[in-house]
């Protein structure tokens, strides 16, 4: 009894560590709003800042973190992942709003729903698919009523599969490593591919052009929203499984969406068809749950 008590609190004090994290995650899109630059400039800067404060928490530690070459490179790529799915949710913000951003982003519980047991060789869950159909619903509903956003949908809807496939990947290299060596060699790959990409495009053409408030937008997103919260986003997965994961952060539009309309008031530039799917989207996302523990009581039973 002793052991299952403990290995419950692991799990409650994980939650609580995830449940904060996505409050924060909730906070960069009203970020990405405010800074001025491009999306792909805009993650240029944050996993830059991420990755040196990483690097300085590491020597103030004296915390080692050296790695062989082959799982630098798995980090490296899976840090393209990470990349791509901040660019684009960045992009989805620039293209329509935050709430449309973080809706979509709610897909995430689809995506791991049908990719997680096709990765990691599990048994697909007919409620997680149930779960994902739901979250279709809605998200088609959302589309129907929000043609003007379409750019901004599909570049969230994106985000959200990049957003998963990591989140799966790093449910298994956390069961080698320690969160803050993953997040360190993840955002060193995510700045890789994000330079090469703007050496290509030229983006670094107008790349100092930063209004003064950019820089404390950007120092905020880069340490406490990148840094620490990908840390503690990464460490919860020793005690939770990717798709619960991906389910909890799914409360990040919630967070997301009460803050942006303190900061800019875009519950007026919605339509009614846009919260009938962000309804559908999260009831489904705070209902699962529910769900999952009568069908668990059942077996018991």
């Amino acid at each position: 009894m002793k052991r299952a008590g403990s290995i419950n609190s692991a799990v409650n004090n994980n939650l609580l560590v995830l449940h904060f994290t996505v409050f924060i995650w909730g906070f960069t899109s009203i970020l990405g709003a405010l800074i001025s630059i491009s999306a792909v400039q805009l993650v240029w800067y944050r996993v830059l800042i991420a990755t040196v404060s990483l690097f300085l928490y590491f020597r103030f530690n004296k915390t080692a973190f050296t790695i062989p070459r082959r799982s630098f490179f798995q980090l490296a790529l899976i840090g393209g992942m990470v990349g791509a799915h901040w660019i684009l949710f960045f992009a989805s913000i620039k293209l329509a709003n935050v709430p449309v951003a973080l809706v979509c982003l709610s897909s995430i519980t689809l995506f791991t729903a049908i990719l997680d047991p096709l990765i990691s060789k599990k048994k697909i869950s007919k409620l997680e698919i149930i779960a994902g159909i739901l979250i279709i619903i809605g998200i088609v509903i959302i589309f129907k009523f929000e043609v003007r956003y379409t750019k901004g949908i599909i570049a969230g809807l994106c985000s959200a599969l990049f957003a998963s496939l990591f989140s799966i990947a790093n449910s298994m290299q956390i069961k080698k490593y320690q969160a803050p060596v993953i997040a360190f060699y993840e955002l060193i790959g995510a700045f890789f591919w994000t330079t090469l990409y703007l050496l290509f495009t030229g983006g670094f053409d107008k790349y100092m052009i930063l209004q003064r408030a950019d820089l404390g937008y950007l120092l905020l997103l880069g340490t406490v929203c990148t840094s620490l919260a990908y840390v503690a986003g990464v460490s919860v997965m020793r005690e939770l499984s990717a798709f619960r994961v991906a389910l909890i952060t799914n409360l990040e539009p919630v967070y997301g969406i009460v803050m942006s309309f303190l900061f800019f008031g875009d519950s007026d530039k919605m339509t009614t068809g846009f919260w009938v799917g962000a309804v559908i989207i999260l009831s489904t996302i705070f209902l699962f749950p529910v769900a999952l523990k009568l069908i668990n009581s059942r077996k018991q039973a």
